[in-house]
Order: C-alpha cells, then structure tokens, then sequence
C-alpha cells in the first residue's frame, strides 16, 4: 500500500503548477540564468524561500530592489538588495526589457545601483544585470514603472502654481514663473533643468505612429541645487514651438545636456504656454481660437472612436459598484472632497477601466450630487470621453496607448485651446459629447462570505463549508477562472471548528497573469501575491499588471479588474475573506461553479460538472455533494504552495477533503442563551445566525451579517434603471431638468418674445420614452403692441358709431326744420 501511496503523491507533484518539494538549501545548483525556474537540484522560484528548497545564491541573482517603482519617465536611482560587490568591475549595465540600457554603479559600501530609463509604459518591467560590463546579464528582477502622477510629490520637482505656467502669455499672467524640488534627492552640488517636449508623429492608427520625447533647450545650467529656481519665460526660437506639452527635467550638472537616462527629477507633464511664441503672446484667444479650428478639422478625419465606448452607468450608485468595469477619476473623486475643476456641477467621476480595442479611448462618467449623470450637452461640466485613455492601453509604447500622455495630446491640450484659452468650448463639446446611459447594462453579481456562504448571479443562496480547494468560477468565454481555498478557523483555545471559510482566492482570464489574495501572517492581514510571488504595497497601491488592473484600498480590501471587464474584490471579513464577483452581461450563458449558471434562472443554478442539475430545494447533504464535485483538479490548480503545510494538506491530499465532517443547520441545537443572542444580533439574518451557531463566536456571526448586507447593498445600486435619454430645450427657450430616467419631468419655457407651440412638461416613461417631445418656441407680438391693437380698434369703432348717431341725429333735426313755415 505504502508504494501506491509514495506513487500518487510524487505523480501530484509532477502534475502541480505549485512547487513541491525539493532538496535542502546546501543542494548544489546555481540561479544564474535561472531565475523563476523550479527545475534542478534546487529552486530558483519565488516559492523556495517558504519551502527552504532555494539554491545558496538565490538572492545573488534573482533580484529585489528597493525602491521598486518609479515613474515611467525614468531617471529613477534603485539599489539591489542582497548584492555586494567589492571585486574590480568594467562596467555595470541595467538591461531593460532586453533592449534599453542604462548605466549603474557601485557605491562605496559595495551596493549595487542601477537607473530607471525613460520608458513609454507602465507595469512590472524585466531587467538584468551585467557586472562585466554587458558581456553577460545572469541577474534579473523586476522594476515596477507607474504613471507619473502616481508618484509621489518628492520625486518630482513642482511647478509653483502650476495653473500660472499653463496660462502663461494669455490676459494677465505675465510674471515670473518658479520650479521646487527636494535638494536632497539628487546628490549633487550644481544642477541643470532642461525643457523636453512630447509629440507623436506619423500617420495616425498606422504602423509608422510613433511616440517621442525629445530634449529640447535648458533653462539653468550648473546652478547650485538648492531647490528653488525662478525665471522670466521668453519665447522659445521658432524650431522648438511645434512642442505643446512637456516636462521640465533636474539633472545633476555632470551630465551634458539632454543626456538620456540618468537619475533625474522630473515635474508634471504640462501645456507649455510660457514658451510659446511671441503670435500667442500678442493675441492668444485668435491663436487658441486657430489651434482649436485644426484640431477640430483633424478630428473630422481620425476614425469615430465613440462607436466602441461603453455607455456610462446611470447613476452614481450604479457607477461606484460596478468596479470591474469603472474606477474612480482621481481628478474628481468623492472621497477627496469633489474636488472637480475641470466638471464643475459634478461630484465624482469615473473612468472605463479598460481602453477601447481598437482604438484605445476611454471613457468618462460625472455625476451631480443628487447623483444623476451630467452631460456635456447640458453643462460644460460634463463628463468628456477620451480618444487617448488616460491609463495608456497594452501593447503600450506607441500612440495613442501612451498612458497620460496620449491623452494630453487628443483630448488635454485641445481643451485648452477651446475652452480655456479661446472661448470655442461649444467645438470641443461637440467632438467629445457625453455618454448618456441608454444602453447601459449593470454588472452581475456574486458573493461568497463567511462559512462560507454563496449568493450565486441568479440569487440563489446556499452553504457549503468543504475543506478543500474549490472552482467558484469557470467561463469559457474568456477563459476565466475563479479557484478559493477553504480551511476550517481555529480558535484562541486551539480547537478547529466544524465550520470552514474563504482562505484564499486566485483568479486568471486567458493567458493573463495570475493573482492571488489570502489571509497570511495573522488575523485580518492580506497577502497578495503575483504569479506566486508576494508583492509589496508599501509604495504603491495601484499596479498596472498583465491582462488586469490591481488596486488595494487600507490593507484590507482588493480588487481586480480584467481585461474583459469583470472584477473581483477581496477583502477581509472576520476571520475569513469575502469575495465578491462581478461579470458583465456578455458572460450570460458562460459560466459555471460554486457562483451558479449565469442565466437570470436561480433553478438550475447547481448544476455538477457532468450537467446534472440538483433541484433549487436540495438538502443541505446535496448541496455538500454539490460543492464537492467542484473541488479544483491538481492540473489546473492555481493556487500557491510556498509552505509545507499548504504542500502536505492541499497539494499531496485531494482537493476536497473527504474526511472532513461539517456542522448541517439540521443538527444546530443552540442553547436558549445563545439562540437569544444570535437573533439580537442578527435578527432575521440566517447566515449569521448559522455562523453563531457553528462556531459559537458573535463576532463571526456579524462579519458575516456585514458581509452579506454589503452584498445586498451592492445588487440594490446595481439594479437596472430606465433612461429615456438626454431630451434638448426647444431652441429660443430653455428646460428645467436635467435628470433623465423613468419618473423624471422636464420643464419647458420659451425666451422673452416667443411662445410655447405644445406641451410644458414631459415625464420619462417606464417604458423608455418620454411622454411628449420637445415643444416649439415660435415669435409672439408683444402685449403692448397686442393691447394698442385692441384699444385702438375699439376706438375706431366708438368713433364710426358717434359719427353715426351724430348724422341720424342731425338728419331728424333738418326734417323737422323743413316742415315749418
């Protein structure tokens, strides 16, 4: 029996995508050129620190930095950690991505340094190491480029009222302009600051549109670098005026002017009104008003990038919830306040998390503070889609998928020069029109919390507390995949309960990378982890990673956005995590698991996986059946095994744990105390009444109520709503209104002069389409002139009629004179 045991073990192992055992860490064996590889006689894996299976030189080359992100724009210094070198060397190169080299160095204490280069991308970036000088690079790790204005204020130099060098040269903003930066973070006596300009040339949407930057002139050369520098702007020479959006650049003044890829600060990207020409100084709005005219004819010729936008979400609540789909717009949010300058009327605004296929725009949705959509067609506040998406789009690198600097030159510069600069908004407003919600269909959801318990897409609740690792959802559509690890809570006096609940999740759509959540290093701390290896949080808390978006909010909370627009979020409840799931309508028909079938039928929601399907009252044994047949298979597992224990409980042993007994709600016998206080906390909450009973801990039981109210909250702001879309104002008239679904009245009135032709009021029909249309303002004469008409006829009359009766009067009078004598 023992050898058939010993065979199927080492046959798990051979078929599992985690890493099994391996020798001890004295085992012979190098990392060089082996870094991420589990083969060997020991392992060059991320995994072998927590299994103790790594080889002696793990650390010597496969690499941690610190820091470890940076700005795309580069000049980034970052040391190596682990590695010292006091041997003579050539030469150190840091190679990115296998093409883009910089120089590094090492210190005098022996630590190895490199220099982030000047990159048109965001993510996690390969690099190698070479300390000979480029003849061999068998060190790598990663580097973590981020869009610029996720990096924080120090290491960036700051352009003093930023909004006075955007404006520079148009009415009353001739002063001197002035630039900050930390002194300390550049080692070095004297500095340069040099203006780069960005553009992307080429035809657009062809092969040859490409994005550059470019250095252009310096402003101050060898200056000391004390961290302050002011400045009169002249006009730039006539060559270098093409440029309308730029940086300015701190380099230590050893380097010659423009050289690339040296540790350097960068400011903001900016619209560069200051150096403009001496024809933009003598009159900006007739400049402005020309750059916006081109622009204008420019975008009659690029492709409708409208077409493929996904439409807004109706209201806020429906915005703020469908998070795999849209994120918050950090230049609005409401969290911070509503600052929103550039959508005034607006509270908060979100962004399409996701760029457009084909032509990588974005979308953008702001909401008012009664949280209805606001539109550009009513307010110059409204919320403007985007043919650049700020956040760039993968491949990356060329236009217009550049993140935030494609957007500066499509869709920033342009309102400048509309709206801010000229007053030809209304041309802008025309070319980027708001999305109105008329097609706009909400995510689904589902949720699975506390021991654990599952509310599938359809609304179908159930309970399944397996020991195991378990498939909560399968799509084929896009190859998506859910997996959730499931272990029983131990208590402060050391005894397991017969309950179980979410440990762990891991997700993975198509070929993306895989990312995985759980609970590690104590009560209520999540760990994440990237394709097996822990990530760090401490600098930045969004990451731009392979197929998806990844964000985490306090610590405790996650979420994930993929590429197909569906979205997971983790967050800690109690003792275990809660995982809501979130699928867009396309996904209909196409998935299956512990979530259910897709289907808007809660019946067949638990259908096994050779397609039986278990009536919608199952006992709770079925159910447990149920949730069994959806045990993970070793082959497709994609969870992590960075520890003996996950690899001698999950990884040697089934993935449902046959052994493993539950507490049924059939066998609950809860003393009269307990039932007391379970039904004060949780009223008619059953799943935390279960969880009481189950564990016998009140604090269970209410992690789990929150988590199902949370639940609950988010399908009532996920609900469909009906819009009948934006309604005009009659021309020569005006509208009062502004909301435009199911129930909502507009108001129309005429301008002095005109009158109302048709109704006053329309109200948004349930079923789409308003009650009357938009009315006509036609010319009115005036009540005075009305009036006179009217009087001065009735005098005309009067005075016909006193002639009259004056006549017949006077003609009586002669017939009675001419009969006398």
């Amino acid at each position: 029996m023992r050898p058939l045991v010993l065979l199927w073990a080492l046959l798990l192992l051979a078929t599992a995508p985690g890493p099994g055992p391996r020798p001890a860490a004295g085992a012979q064996g190098s990392c060089s050129h082996r870094c991420g590889d589990r083969d060997g006689s020991c392992s060059c894996h991320p995994t072998c620190s927590g299994l103790g299976t790594c080889c002696l030189d793990f650390r010597d080359f496969c690499l941690e930095v610190s820091p470890y992100s940076g700005s795309m724009m580069g000049g980034k210094d970052f040391q190596v950690q682990h590695l010292t070198w006091f041997i003579p060397t050539d030469g150190v190169i840091c190679r990115f991505k296998e093409s883009i080299q910089t120089l590094g160095y090492v210190d005098s204490s022996g630590h190895v340094h490199c220099v982030s280069p000047l990159l048109y991308e965001t993510g996690h970036i390969p690099f190698t190491l070479s300390m000979d000088n480029g003849r061999s690079f068998p060190r790598s790790g990663t580097w973590l480029a981020v869009h610029p204005s996720k990096v924080s204020e120090t290491e960036k130099s700051q352009l003093e009222n930023e909004t006075l060098w955007q404006y520079y040269g148009t009415a009353g903003t001739t002063d001197n302009l002035t630039v900050t930066w930390e002194p300390s973070a550049l080692p070095t006596r004297s500095v340069t600051i040099e203006l780069w300009g960005y553009e992307e040339t080429g035809k657009p949407y062809s092969g040859e549109w490409t994005a550059k930057w470019s250095y252009l002139y310096s402003l101050a050369t060898s200056i000391p670098n004390s961290g302050f520098f002011t400045f009169t702007p002249k006009p730039a020479p006539p060559n270098f005026q093409r440029w309308e959006v730029g940086a300015l650049r701190i380099i230590s003044s050893r380097y010659y002017a423009g050289e690339k890829d040296v540790q350097a600060l960068w400011s903001n990207e900016h619209a560069l009104a200051w150096h403009l020409g001496e024809d933009f100084r003598a009159d900006p709005k007739a400049w402005a008003r020309a750059q916006c005219l081109a622009w204008e004819q420019l975008e009659d010729q690029l492709p409708n990038f409208l077409e493929e936008l996904p439409d807004c979400p109706c209201t806020l609540a429906q915005a703020r919830a469908d998070s795999g789909r849209f994120h918050t717009d950090y230049g609005c949010d409401i969290e911070r306040g509503s600052v929103c300058t550039y959508h005034p009327g607006a509270v908060h605004c979100v962004r399409s998390v996701q760029a457009s296929p084909r032509f990588a725009s974005g979308q953008q949705c702001c909401y008012t503070e009664a949280g209805s959509l606001l539109l550009t067609a009513d307010s110059t506040g409204g919320s403007t889609p985007d043919r650049g998406h700020d956040w760039g789009a993968p491949p990356f690198r060329t236009p217009p998928r550049v993140p935030g600097l494609s957007h500066w030159l499509y869709d920033v510069v342009s309102f400048y020069h509309c709206c801010l600069w000229a007053p030809e908004c209304s041309r802008y407003m025309r070319r980027r029109p708001s999305s109105d919600c008329r097609s706009y269909r909400p995510s689904r959801l589902a949720s699975a919390f506390g021991d654990p318990h599952f509310i599938t897409f359809d609304g179908a609740s159930f309970s399944f507390n397996g020991r195991g690792e378990y498939v909560l959802l399968e799509a084929e559509l896009t190859n998506l995949r859910v997996q959730g690890r499931a272990q029983p809570r131990t208590t402060p006096e050391g005894p397991q309960d017969r309950g179980t609940g979410l440990t762990a999740v891991a997700v993975q759509e198509g070929n993306s990378d895989v990312v995985e959540v759980r609970l590690a290093g104590g009560a209520g701390v999540l760990q994440v982890l990237l394709n097996q290896e822990v990530l760090s949080f401490t600098e930045q808390s969004w990451m731009d990673l392979k197929g998806m978006f990844l964000s985490v909010a306090a610590g405790d909370s996650v979420s994930i956005m993929l590429s197909s627009g569906a979205g997971l979020e983790v967050s800690v409840q109690g003792p275990f995590l809660s995982v809501t799931v979130l699928l867009p309508e396309k996904f209909l028909t196409h998935t299956q698991g512990l979530l259910g079938t897709l289907n808007d039928d809660p019946t067949d929601d638990f259908v096994l996986r050779d397609g039986n399907v278990l009536p919608p009252k199952a006992s709770s044994r079925e159910l447990f059946r149920f949730g069994a047949d959806w045990a993970v298979r070793n082959t497709s597992s994609l969870l992590t095994y960075d520890s003996w224990f996950l690899v001698n409980n999950f990884l040697y042993q089934p993935k449902h744990d046959y052994t493993f007994q539950p507490l049924f709600p059939e066998e609950t016998t809860p003393n009269p105390s307990q039932a007391a206080e379970a039904a004060k906390l949780c009223g008619d909450n059953y799943f935390c009444i279960f969880d009481v009973m189950a564990t016998g801990s009140l604090s269970v039981g209410n992690a789990t109520r929150m988590a199902h109210q949370w639940h609950q909250h988010r399908a009532q702001s996920l609900q469909p709503v009906t819009s009948c879309g934006w309604l005009a104002p009659p021309p020569n008239g005006r509208k009062e209104g502004t909301r435009y679904l199911s129930g909502s009245t507009v108001y129309f009135h005429c301008d002095s002069g005109y009158s109302l032709v048709g109704a006053e009021v329309s109200t948004c029909q349930a079923d789409g389409i308003w009650s009357r249309p938009t009315p006509m303002c036609q010319p009115a004469r005036s009540y005075t002139v009305l009036l006179s008409i009217i009087f001065g006829g009735l005098a005309v009359v009067a005075v016909v009629a006193l002639v009259y009766v004056l006549l017949r009067h006077r003609k009586g009078n002669m017939a009675i004179w001419g009969s006398q004598p």
